[in-house]
């Protein structure tokens, strides 16, 4: 873990990023007038732009398809990034030496990670040009036996490291690369030689395209080094549990078609895109992991877990089952719905492709089976089907399956493919799987039980907090609330200091009184205005209606007039709630019973009507 980013580092790359500039780099922006620009939104498909960019409050939103953030969510969003990747994307852009920290102390050395990544892309682009070169001959004939020509090399960048030991290393530092840069960027050892030698290699991007290392291939038989394959140590960019190889080729189309096909090597990921199965990744040097399942997971960018698939390749073999079994173990990490491609013949997909061609690769996936359906088959192949003990066991030892699979459609469908593979009949399967799903049921109450317990032997535990509702932009009887909040957010000068005399009581709806209570507990401080509303309360809905609001159109150039007028319409309507209420409790009031009451609440309500008069006054600007 490089720690956390410093504090002062985060805000001079959000000051530093102008979102115009960072969004107009994958969007045509047009001029929208008050300041907005707009444009086709990049994350869903539309004729009409509804996407808007306001760069003097830093944010983004679709209106089409509800998209919306900074600077670094759009980033994110873009390139499939998690929060810290999206930073130091931007950081790299703008210059900016990140530092991290953990309790205050600094653990990485200020503009390092740029350098890294800056010899990576250098070492990339020469292995690649030593491709071409008579030294090369083997590396070249081996791509061409595994049916990969010259295009295909340079589609993928494609290099080969040179056999004389230290080539890399004299070409960057001739280039200003310190020896102790490069052995930082795993690119030499601390003997000055070089770390790949006589292999073809494959340069391993992040989503972003930066080069975080390299995967190579051992071709000489007399390689001192023993491994077929040979990897970038881990270093402050390479993480090999976080990296997949082909995701900057796989990225925008994983997103596209809620697709990801897992392979387990280079030259698979190089078949599986030449045979037009675009969504295509590897793990780099070691097996598929949690981390390498939560990446494909923001990858695929949906919540819904009929939204998306993720497909593994695997043998027919007892390796190709053990593999999924391990899969299927943590299963867990994804929402899509898991899949298992098997070659019955052995063959990975690179030599699928060479024997059978394209076409044969292309039907591989669409002959995807469910990974649980995959599983199940193995695990029934361990019993005696024939005798009624055996096929009891393997219903029993199966039932956890099937109750654990996600898509609730999809039980009964499984609950009688599982009947008729094991000869039994349906509502005996049924009911096996019920105890199954009771069972598991009363576990996860004992488990509730037992934490409640240790939860009430920590006083002090907060209980958790109900996400607030998502206000609807449409509902004209909450206008006067959401307009007056837009001008909260994006002309707080024009109020007054006591906020034109609002209080919370003025917002019926419980988001936007939360967003006014963030707006009176912002104050002054560090950061723009936004970003101290934001922290005042970081909650992910307050988040996106302050960014709606920050980019929504329909409001002219505000005043402090124009924001009076707005202030006055909401505080009409909160006295007429007053004045409806004080009228229902009087006619509920009996005057001979309890005068004195009733002639205050009568002095009252006339009160509140000669209030209601001088608002109705103030109250002469945009209609409710």
């Amino acid at each position: 873990m490089a720690g956390l980013i410093n504090e002062e580092d985060l805000a001079t790359v959000r000051e530093r990023s102008r979102i115009d500039e960072v969004v107009g780099s994958y969007v045509t922006l047009r001029r929208a007038g008050g300041g907005s620009l707009s444009g086709l939104c990049p994350f869903h498909d539309e004729k009409t732009p509804s996407f808007n960019v306001n760069p003097a409050r830093g944010f983004y939103h679709c209106f089409g398809c509800g998209e919306g953030g900074d600077v670094i969510a759009f980033v994110q969003k873009i390139n499939n990034v998690s929060f810290s990747e999206a930073v130091e994307f931007l950081a790299d852009r703008v210059g900016v030496q990140l530092r991290y920290s953990d309790g205050g102390g600094q653990r990485m050395e200020p503009g390092l990670r740029l350098r890294v990544l800056e010899a990576n892309q250098q070492a990339a682009e020469y292995f690649a040009g030593q491709l071409t070169g008579s030294g090369a001959l083997p590396g070249r004939q081996f791509l061409d036996s595994r049916g990969f020509d010259k295009t295909a090399a340079e589609q993928f960048g494609i290099g080969f490291a040179p056999t004389g030991g230290r080539d890399l290393g004299q070409h960057l530092k001739a280039r200003g690369f310190t020896d102790a840069e490069l052995v930082k960027a795993g690119l030499i050892r601390e003997n000055g030689w070089d770390f790949f030698q006589g292999r073809v290699l494959w340069p391993i991007r992040d989503a972003g395209r930066s080069v975080l290392g390299f995967g190579a291939r051992k071709i000489f038989d007399d390689d001192r080094m023993p491994a077929k394959y040979l990897n970038t140590p881990e270093t402050i960019v390479y993480k090999k549990s976080n990296v997949l190889y082909g995701l900057d080729l796989a990225r925008q189309n994983i997103a596209k078609k809620s697709q990801a096909v897992v392979v387990e090597g280079y030259t698979d990921v190089m078949a599986c895109h030449l045979s037009g199965v675009d969504t295509a990744v590897a793990s780099c040097g070691t097996a598929f992991g949690d981390d390498h399942a939560r990446l494909l997971q923001r990858m695929l960018g949906t919540g819904d877990v009929a939204g998306g698939e993720v497909i593994f390749t695997f043998d027919g073999d007892a390796a190709g089952q053990a593999a999924a079994l391990k899969v299927f173990k943590g299963d867990q990490n994804f929402l899509s719905q898991t899949y298992v491609a098997v070659e019955p013949t052995g063959l990975d997909p690179c030599d699928l492709r060479i024997q059978q061609g394209d076409a044969a690769l292309r039907e591989l996936v669409g002959r995807r089976v469910p990974l649980y359906q995959f599983v199940m088959r193995n695990v029934l192949a361990g019993y005696d089907l024939d005798r009624v003990d055996g096929r009891l066991a393997a219903l029993r030892a199966a039932a956890p399956l099937v109750s654990s699979i996600r898509d609730e459609s999809l039980v009964l469908g499984y609950i009688r493919e599982l009947s008729k593979w094991l000869g039994m009949d349906p509502d005996e399967v049924r009911r096996e799987v019920k105890v199954t799903v009771q069972r598991r049921g009363h576990q996860a109450e004992r488990k509730h039980d037992h934490d409640h317990d240790r939860d009430e032997a920590l006083p002090g535990m907060p209980e958790p907090k109900e996400s607030l509702p998502v206000p609807d932009p449409r509902d004209r009887r909450l206008e006067a609330e959401r307009g007056t909040l837009r001008l909260l957010v994006r002309a707080p000068e024009t109020f007054s200091d006591g906020w034109n005399g609002l209080t919370t009581d003025d917002f019926v709806h419980p988001t936007y009184r939360a967003l006014f209570e963030s707006v009176l507990a912002a104050g002054d401080g560090p950061g723009n205005w936004t970003q101290r509303i934001l922290h005042a309360n970081p909650d992910p809905v307050l988040e996106q209606l302050l960014v709606t609001l920050a980019v929504e159109p329909g409001m002219r150039d505000a005043t402090e007039g124009y924001s009076r007028e707005y202030s006055s319409q909401l505080r009409v309507l909160t006295v007429s709630r007053q004045i409806a209420d004080l009228k229902s409790k009087l006619q509920r009031t009996n005057p001979l019973d309890d005068r004195p009451a009733y002639d205050k609440m009568f002095a009252r309500l006339v009160n509140l009507e000669t209030r209601r008069k001088e608002l109705l006054t103030l109250a002469t600007g945009p209609a409710i």
